[in-house]
């Protein structure tokens, strides 16, 4: 996800698509607690995605 994308979106967008990440973020904890196997670099991809979206939205 580029930030020259989200700046495109409007801030409902960017609320819908803050909300599907945490989803994600939410099912990779349980995934995680669960003792599936889940690969690492992906907590941190997420994270980082909601930071980007976070600051595009706030700058709106």
């Amino acid at each position: 996800m580029k930030s020259s994308d989200l700046q495109a979106k409007s801030p409902e967008e960017l609320t819908e698509t803050l909300h599907e990440l945490r989803k994600e973020q939410f099912n990779l904890r349980m995934g995680q607690g669960s003792g599936q196997q889940v690969k690492p670099h992906l907590f941190k991809i997420v994270r980082r995605n909601i930071a980007r979206v976070k600051t595009v939205l706030s700058s709106k």
